[in-house]
């Protein structure tokens, strides 16, 4: 096998989780170029792992088939003569650039009506029987082989590489913004997934007290997407020059390297959770709907904070019974003594 290329997951959170796989796989094909086809959403993660050799960006949206774009795609991978193609998405849309693209292995789970498209299939597991999300990854990597690596059963945990140049671009920021890396305290008051998965705004605004009344020299930032701004608003009204509100301010990058820099993270369980993870960072994970034996932060340094509610994990991005218990009843001061223990 020498040239092999992979149809990325579309959450940042999966991207991350799909490292390993990427590890397994150059273990496996120790000899293949392994490139990967993404969104811009996620090309910034896949830029940090140092199995991919490139990354080719696709402006593809979710829940549209956008035809034209993917035959022009097509035609663009075939002059790469890939031999196989892992595609990590079990959508029908996803199956159908390395079908166009005549790519011989063309690799993944059994998904939405893609019988044919998908020629090695793996029989995608119940909500109630999977598998934590990087063994779900990782079980494609073997797919084509009979016999599996020695280390195949031990999953290893996420990791990113960061430009160094990024790293040190945002070090400039925060010696302009007065802010000193050694006293820096991220939040993530988002997830794009929903409300059942976001700790109360008027929480976070607490627990930021709380973090600055313990420490003067401590500031914060505030990370995720312009969707988070509004409540990054509401956290920054408990000190406005000591939080700082970048949701939608930074690039993926630029957040990943900030978080890199940080002392502590907190967040819920969403994207930059993971990225948190994967760089080894001490944080707070908070989760609500989700359940975190499927998409655990995989560090040895995170602590979840979990109710677990008899109506959790739910999956729901609505709280069905109205109440979001799950979230609400995770106190600031139980967030607090997790982070200073």
């Amino acid at each position: 096998m020498h040239r092999i290329l992979i149809i990325a997951p579309n959450w940042i959170g999966d991207a991350v989780m799909s490292q390993p796989f990427l590890v397994r796989l150059q273990l496996n094909y120790p000899k293949a170029q392994i490139d990967i086809l993404a969104t811009p959403w996620v090309a910034p993660i896949y830029r940090a792992c140092e199995q991919i050799h490139e990354v080719i960006e696709a402006p593809l949206e979710h829940k549209k088939l956008q035809w034209s774009l993917r035959k022009q795609l097509a035609q663009r991978l075939k002059a790469k003569s890939y031999q196989a193609c892992f595609v990590l998405p079990n959508s029908f849309k996803s199956a159908l650039i390395p079908w166009l693209a005549n790519i011989p292995f063309r690799l993944g789970y059994r998904g939405e009506a893609r019988f044919g498209l998908i020629n090695f299939a793996l029989t995608n597991p119940s909500k109630t029987e999977r598998p934590p999300m990087v063994e779900h990854y990782l079980a494609l990597a073997n797919l084509l082989n009979h016999e599996e690596l020695e280390d195949s059963g031990h999953a290893q945990a996420p990791s990113l590489q960061i430009s160094l140049e990024i790293v040190r671009s945002m070090q400039d920021k925060l010696k302009r913004t007065n802010i000193n890396q050694d006293s820096l305290y991220v939040f993530c008051p988002g997830a794009e997934y929903g409300v059942t998965k976001r700790w109360p705004a008027e929480s976070f605004a607490e627990l930021a007290k709380k973090v600055l009344a313990q420490n003067t020299q401590a500031q914060i930032i505030l990370l995720g997407s312009q969707n988070d701004h509004h409540l990054g608003q509401m956290i920054t009204g408990q000190d406005g020059k000591r939080i700082h509100n970048w949701c939608g301010q930074t690039s993926l990058d630029e957040a990943m390297a900030i978080i890199s820099l940080c002392k502590t993270i907190v967040s819920n369980d969403s994207g930059l959770m993971h990225i948190a993870a994967a760089l080894r960072k001490p944080q707070i994970a908070i989760f609500g709907s989700s359940d975190p034996q499927h998409t655990p932060p995989l560090s040895d340094k995170a602590k979840v904070i979990w109710l677990n509610l008899p109506c959790s994990p739910c999956h729901h991005r609505e709280c069905p019974l109205g109440h979001l218990k799950c979230l609400k009843e995770i106190s600031p001061e139980q967030v607090f003594n997790s982070l200073t223990a």
